[in-house]
């Protein structure tokens, strides 16, 4: 095997998907796609907000349970799988993932898109359940949002495949738990709060009183060294200095570790190493950005002219269907 082909966010642009992997010389053999030589890794965050929710689900699927394809729990999968499942008897509540507006909008999509196909969806949500939170393969990291080496330990320990069971799912929604601090930092990755009554109002139209912190800054120093995210922060919050506790609460991945591939991100313009060993690959596909992979050959250093990706369109159901799969 030549290497791996590593795939960022999806949320739903399934059509792009098969493009993206056309382009990378996949071609469907029996229902599924395939390469000689190479194999993809997906990233996470197949559902969600896009049009072709159930076919990029499918494509993905059908890959990894032919052995074409490995795939680590993106946060949307996650917060199907709370906002699905019910809470314990005598928590005060009926979802784990309560369905508030704000989380229904969230799903609303994929839930719009499986309205027809309910055994589908439990099967897909079972699915969702033996996706690991994290990969490391052949020398290189994966994982959806942040690799941090106390909590990956943490989980090696407690789950050695690193797939939740139900006792570990019900436990992650507690803030107080060790299943929480796992399942959030790994597939959300680091946020610092904003200053009281200041918001960011979100290109994806939610408001949010936290931005996304990156983890490889050795020294940071101030709000600007670690924010990373698509939405600047407001006025001039990118001087104010890091908290001792907020430096505290950051992860770290330094340069001498193992290539790292990540997405979560929501970045833009054209594909950019952040850092010498780590890629990230959320470039934004279902705002009309790029579905991007990054095509791994077993260097240790990686390169940005790996990347390959293919600009969503507008429409994404008007992208021609040749790789079209049946479903039903």
């Amino acid at each position: 095997m030549e290497g791996y082909d590593l795939i960022g966010d999806v949320h739903g642009c399934g059509a792009t998907l098969a493009a993206l992997l056309e382009r990378l010389g996949y071609h469907q053999r029996s229902g599924v796609y395939r390469h000689p030589r190479r194999k993809v890794i997906f990233l996470g965050d197949l559902i969600d907000r896009g049009p072709r929710i159930r076919l990029a689900v499918t494509i993905a699927r059908r890959m990894v349970e032919a052995g074409e394809a490995h795939i680590v729990m993106g946060n949307h999968e996650y917060n199907a799988l709370a906002y699905t499942h019910p809470a314990p008897a005598g928590s005060g509540k009926r979802w784990l993932r309560e369905h508030t507006p704000r989380h229904n909008r969230i799903i609303q999509d994929t839930l719009n898109q499986y309205r027809d196909h309910t055994n589908e969806w439990e099967d897909t949500l079972a699915w969702f359940k033996t996706i690991p939170l994290f990969l490391e393969l052949d020398g290189i990291r994966v994982v959806h949002a942040c690799w941090d080496d106390a909590l990956i330990h943490e989980l090696k320990q407690r789950a050695p495949t690193a797939r939740m069971d139900s006792q570990f799912l019900v436990e992650s929604t507690d803030p107080s738990s060790q299943a929480y601090r796992i399942l959030d930092r790994l597939t959300r990755g680091p946020h610092i709060r904003l200053p009281k009554g200041v918001a960011i109002h979100s290109g994806d139209g939610f408001t949010r009183q936290t931005f996304r912190a990156h983890f490889w800054s050795a020294n940071p120093q101030q709000w600007g060294d670690v924010v990373f995210q698509p939405d600047n922060l407001p006025g001039d919050l990118e001087t104010q200095p890091l908290s001792e506790s907020e430096r505290q609460r950051l992860s770290y991945y330094g340069p001498d570790q193992p290539p790292l591939f990540i997405g979560h991100y929501w970045c833009e313009g054209i594909p950019a190493l952040p850092a010498s060993n780590i890629a990230c690959l959320d470039y934004s596909a279902v705002k009309f950005g790029r579905l991007v992979a990054y095509r791994w050959s077993g260097e240790t250093q990686l390169n940005a002219d790996h990347f390959v990706w293919i600009q969503v369109p507008r429409e994404e159901r008007a992208l021609p269907k040749p790789w079209e799969i049946d479903f039903d």
